[in-house]
């Protein structure tokens, strides 16, 4: 198993790629710790995989930590420069993984751990009204990078998982929204934005997931301050000629 005896602690692990990957870290041997603010399904997930819901650091509670994969984020535009939801934005997509790192990285440099941090492809694309949203994604591939080169000579590894259209209960929200909006089924709704899709479809949690685990895993000893694209495709589609596919 590629985490035994090992400690990891997961943001945003109540539900969707948080829980898959808690799901799958424990099954390759390692005693997770679940952070979420739904604390009840932390809770009730931790006691599934034999593992732990904590408001407190991994450190303190089990002696060490070697892998923190924060996911952790909130579906939040910030479409307007300042405000309210321009701080909520950035605070639930960026400043969580920051105060996270900060405070993980004593004992991961203890221990020679890894960081692996959730973005999306609004770190590399934008749409209508996402101002905020895409501005805290491309913030995470500037924070791994410089983590990278600060902590790298003390054996810590940081690197950065963008993933596309992910079946999880936020995009789920989001698709039925987006079908309400014309009209349609959310079948339909699916069917017609995964069609430009190379792939033809949205990524489950577990895909993602196990590329969390080979990041945070020794498979990946010399990969550190980079990120790797998990979207099935769609940043390979030329959107001009997609409709055409």
């Amino acid at each position: 198993m590629r985490f035994g005896g090992k400690v990891a602690l997961v943001t945003g692990a109540a539900s969707g790629m948080g829980a898959a990957t808690a799901r799958a870290l424990a099954a390759e041997g390692a005693q997770v710790l679940l952070f979420d603010l739904q604390g009840e399904r932390a809770a009730a997930l931790a006691g599934e995989i034999g593992g732990g819901a904590v408001a407190g650091g991994a450190a303190r509670d089990l002696g060490g930590l070697d892998v923190l994969v924060a996911c952790a984020g909130a579906d939040v535009g910030g479409g307007e420069l300042g405000g309210e939801e321009w701080d909520r934005c950035l605070r639930a997509n960026l400043q969580t993984s920051v105060v996270t790192v900060r405070a993980a990285l004593p004992a991961l440099v203890e221990r020679g751990g890894a960081v692996v941090l959730v973005a999306s492809l609004g770190a590399f694309t934008a749409g209508p009204h996402l101002a905020g949203y895409v501005t805290a994604k491309s913030g995470l591939l500037g924070l791994a990078r410089s983590l990278a080169i600060d902590y790298g000579p003390s054996g810590v590894r940081v690197n950065v998982v963008c993933p596309g259209w992910v079946h999880t209960p936020m995009v789920q929200q989001a698709t039925d929204d987006f079908a309400a909006q014309l009209g349609i089924s959310p079948a339909e709704a699916y069917a017609f934005a995964t069609a430009p899709l190379p792939l033809r479809r949205a990524a489950e949690p577990e895909e993602v997931a196990s590329v969390c685990l080979f990041l945070a895993s020794d498979d990946a000893s010399f990969v550190t301050g980079t990120h790797i694209v998990v979207d099935g495709g769609t940043l390979a589609t030329n959107v001009g000629t997609a409709a055409l596919s």
